[in-house]
């Protein structure tokens, strides 16, 4: 069937469809996982099988942990760090496939205007970091210490099913389609994207 390129149809779906398994490197091929969130995530890419019929274009972002001042995941971690009871998640040893918000807006641009990009796109940064790597370079940005470490019980109940699977357990994710497309990140260093976030969003800026 012809493909249409005028007509574009993105479905967002997450980087959890692939399950936790941290020693393997997660692609776009990658085989969905089929523990809850890989199967939801699964269903919810299928769905649009009837557009893929009809000859849309259907983009399937997958997103990762996304990195921003102003909500999400980092936002509800930073009361803690700042208040100095910042530390690793869970034992710290698994992958955060985090992406920094202007990386997002970049990439999807990207989706847009490349016609020849279909299915999955990793949206996640070029660099992964184990959690551990995570929690010290944020407190190294916020300079606080990072010694108490926070429980699984905890992160589960702050952000649920998909806490569970992107931060505690994680998984390292590779853009493949990015990286091939050439994608020009603003942020692929963790460092340089947390001090970028923070220092434009955060309203506590004075004690960081």
């Amino acid at each position: 069937m012809n493909r249409n390129t005028s007509i574009l149809f993105i479905s967002a779906s997450a980087v959890g469809i692939y399950g936790n398994h941290p020693h393997n490197i997660a692609t776009e091929q990658t085989e969905p996982a089929t523990d809850f969130l890989g199967t939801v995530c699964r269903d919810w890419e299928k769905a649009a099988d009837s557009a893929r019929e009809a000859g849309i274009r259907v983009v399937h972002p997958r997103m990762g942990v996304v990195l921003s001042g102003q909500g999400g995941a980092l936002k509800k971690m930073l009361p803690a760090f700042l208040a100095g009871g910042g530390g690793r998640l869970g034992s710290g040893k698994q992958w955060m496939p985090w992406v920094a918000l202007e990386d997002v807006l970049g990439m999807m641009l990207m989706l847009l205007f490349d016609t020849t990009i279909v299915g999955p796109v990793n949206v996640v940064s070029s660099e992964p970091v184990q959690n551990t790597a995570f929690t010290k370079t944020l407190g190294t940005v916020i300079r606080r210490p990072t010694l108490i470490p926070v429980p699984g019980f905890a992160i589960q109940t702050l952000f649920g099913e998909m806490g569970k699977t992107l931060l505690l357990e994680g998984r390292q994710v590779k853009p493949t389609v990015a990286l091939e497309k050439g994608f020009a990140y603003q942020h692929a260093n963790l460092e340089q994207a947390l001090r970028f976030e923070l220092g434009r969003f955060t309203t506590t800026s004075e004690s960081i």
